[in-house]
Formats: structure tokens, C-alpha cells, sequence
């Protein structure tokens, strides 16, 4: 669910957008003056929050990107797999397996409590607590 559309001169760094239908957090946004006959350009730096690419985006000051709806929840962890750990949500007891990002492998262990975020229906685990 989209939370709210802003403009490509709206876009902060720390900021969460959609390109292509995929989060990324805004790390720097150069917007460039307008001219006599032309509209402000933005240049965009992001990096992908699931996969960790880097993207540069080049648009006008206009072009709208969505922003989504970022859920951070909390869950224990049961088990730890190959790229997944197996978790129980602390709040719905709901159990699931969700992969988790590289830079947190060895801190993940079982019965450690980590934070996952879902955003348009993706989750991963972000970060051990």
C-alpha cells in the first residue's frame, strides 16, 4: 500500500521510494535550478533496501515517485537457515521464514529477538536487537 506520492524535488535522503516497483532509500538528491525555458532536473542516488544496488536516477523535478508504507515489526528468531531464519512475530505469534541481509549473518542466532520490515508485502529481516 502506497502511502503517500511526492515529487522528485520532495525526495530526502533517508527517504523510502518505489522504482520499479522495488524500495529504495534515498542517499542524496541534486536538484539543479531551472533555466529560462526548462524545469529543474533531480539526480537521484539510491540504494535498493532488499538487495543493497545502487541506482542513479536522472528525471525532471516533477516526475512523482510513490512512497511506501514501511512496517518494522519485531520477532524472535526459532531457527537459522541457509538465507532464511525461521521467526515468530511478537505481537500475532505468527511464524514465517524470511530471508535476512548479509551484513547481519552472524548476528542472528536462535532465540535472539531481530527487527523485520515489510514493505508492498516483502519481508526481511533488518537488523539483530
Amino acid at each position: 500500500m502506497v502511502l503517500k506520492i511526492i515529487e522528485a524535488t520532495q525526495a530526502k535522503p533517508g527517504s523510502i521510494i518505489l522504482v520499479n516497483n522495488e524500495p529504495y532509500a534515498v542517499k542524496s538528491n541534486d536538484i539543479s535550478k531551472t533555466g529560462k525555458h526548462g524545469a529543474s532536473k533531480c539526480r537521484i542516488v539510491a540504494e535498493g533496501v532488499f538487495n543493497g544496488k545502487k541506482k542513479i536516477i536522472a528525471v525532471p523535478g516533477g516526475e512523482k515517485f510513490d512512497v511506501p508504507n514501511v512496517e518494522k515489526r519485531k520477532a524472535q528468531v526459532l531457527n537459522v537457515g541457509e538465507g532464511t531464519a525461521s521467526v515468530m512475530d511478537l505481537e500475532s505469534y505468527e511464524t514465517m521464514d524470511l530471508p535476512y541481509l548479509e551484513e547481519i549473518k552472524e548476528q542472528i542466532d536462535a532465540e535472539k529477538q531481530v527487527e523485520y520490515w515489510d514493505i508492498e508485502g516483502k519481508k526481511v529481516i533488518m537488523r539483530a536487537l
